[in-house]
């Protein structure tokens, strides 16, 4: 059986059941080696929300693992120098792999694994960053990022990619379609399943407490509550559109500037941050999810994975790197830019089309399904299992 190292710095929600998965069909032997150190096994300070999270979910049952000591005086996956390992390179030998599975370059650690291991075993790479933030037009510091990322991306044998805007990344620095493997960007999508009905009685009796009224169009942002993330848009179209109601949960930054914001609108309902357990029932307290991201840095939107997972009509902006893989306009929802405008024109049209909300549903969570694990795991099994 071929044996697969993977290098991540934490337990993350969205990995950890992939990893569960490749042990559990055992066709490979897998270690997952996290860089964060002992420290990412509690609570740690997430910039974003503002405050120390942990998730309610298993993230360490059904594979191996171990966390690798971390040396840095300011331990994080934020800055380069949070990531320092000096045993990395050893720990990953001991295990003897076949191949290696990097996330992520940007750390001090990950950097002297890709010099280590290039050329010793294959080493693919998993990311999801776009070029929808760069500049338009020549400029140095662009020019000297390109040349630097085509320099990391010649230790790597292939990339798993996450989705189209992510495939024109990789290409602009230097790998070639053989070296391209698309896997794509999922969540667990049967964690939102509500085969049972359970969720959405749960959030019915939800809705009666917040008393949002029943038949309203219902609008849902979840997330950091931050610039990137550009919440605060969603409450000037409360303003303009009392006839539907918006709901925004989380917490950061711009939780004060929210509040002050929104205070007198009756058609607005602010939610703290709701941890991964709830977040089934989040999502159906809504008919729309929207991510009106404006960059930069947001990479894909997972969100919109787990709003399609529970059957929501959606609406992204075209900063968000999987809305064009994601949606098909009109079918289950709309990519807008990311202006207050455009936000408030794709509502009217599903206003316009209320009766079609359903069918919009439909096609959302029939969308998502070939968005799996599943389809990750089967790349990693079929490039493995080929290697001499």
């Amino acid at each position: 059986m071929k044996r697969l190292a993977i290098i991540t710095t934490h337990p993350i929600q969205y990995y950890a059941p992939m990893f569960r998965l490749l042990a559990q069909r055992n066709r490979l032997q897998v270690k997952v080696f996290y860089t964060w150190g002992e420290q990412a096994k509690e609570k740690i300070f997430d910039p974003g929300f503002g405050k120390q999270r942990s998730w309610d979910i298993p993230l360490l049952d059904g594979y191996d693992y171990e966390f690798v000591k971390n040396v840095s005086t300011a331990p994080g996956s934020s800055h380069f120098k949070g990531i320092i390992n000096p045993d990395l390179a050893e720990r990953i030998e001991l295990f003897k792999p076949d191949a290696l599975l990097l996330f992520g370059w940007a750390f001090h650690s990950h950097v002297k694994i890709l010099r280590r291991f290039k050329g010793v075993v294959p080493i693919y790479f998993r990311g999801d960053s776009t070029l929808l933030d760069e500049a338009k037009g020549f400029s140095l510091n662009k020019i000297v990022r390109r040349l630097f990322l085509k320099w990391v991306y010649r230790h790597i044998s292939k990339a798993l990619y996450v989705g189209t805007n992510n495939k024109a990344y990789y290409k602009a620095h230097g790998l070639k379609d053989a070296q391209l493997l698309h896997a794509p960007h999922a969540i667990d999508n049967k964690r939102f399943e509500d085969n049972n009905g359970n969720y959405a009685a749960d959030a019915k009796a939800w809705k009666r407490l917040l008393n949002i009224p029943d038949g309203k169009l219902t609008v849902l942002f979840a997330g950091k509550l931050e610039n990137k993330k550009n919440p605060l848009f969603v409450v000037d179209a409360a303003k303009k559109l009392p006839q539907i109601h918006f709901i925004i949960a989380g917490n950061g930054v711009l939780e004060n500037e929210l509040k002050d914001s929104s205070e007198g609108l009756s058609n607005i309902t602010l939610l703290p941050f709701q941890n991964q357990s709830k977040m089934p029932v989040l999502y159906r307290l809504a008919d729309v999810f929207t991510l009106p991201s404006a960059g930069p840095g947001e990479t894909w939107g997972l969100a919109i994975n787990e709003a399609m997972a529970c059957a929501r009509v959606v609406i992204a902006s075209n900063k968000c790197g999987g809305a064009i893989d994601l949606i098909e306009e009109g079918k289950n929802g709309f990519i807008i830019e990311p202006t207050v405008e455009a936000f408030i024109a794709a509502l009217h049209k599903i206003l316009d089309q209320k009766a079609s909300l359903e069918t919009m549903k439909a096609f959302s969570a029939k969308k998502i399904v070939s968005f799996s694990y599943e389809r990750i795991v089967q790349v990693l099994e079929n490039e493995l299992n080929t290697l001499q």
